[in-house]
């Protein structure tokens, strides 16, 4: 993984892998655990399912490819995990 001087905080990841996404792999906005990943051409960010959602409309319009594993979610908590609270 090459890492380059990006126009954001200084760093940006310049890598285009779409390995499965493991409990080290956090989201960049929350720090929770990212199932989401967003490549784009300067680089990639990583979403929880939350922040996915919040944030789709935006990277949808200039990712090169998103690799979306929410559906783990269910499979690894049960019914309602990602869900937003009341």
């Amino acid at each position: 993984m090459e890492r380059g001087i990006g126009w954001l905080y200084g760093s940006v990841t310049t890598t285009t892998t779409t390995t499965p996404l493991t409990a080290a792999d956090r989201c960049d906005r929350c720090g929770a655990q990212a199932y989401v990943r967003v490549v784009l051409p300067v680089g990639e960010l990583l979403f929880c399912a939350h922040h996915a959602r919040e944030h789709a409309p935006k990277f949808t319009a200039v990712a090169e490819h998103v690799q979306d594993e929410t559906d783990r979610l269910l499979a690894e908590h049960g019914a309602g995990a990602g869900a937003a609270s009341s």
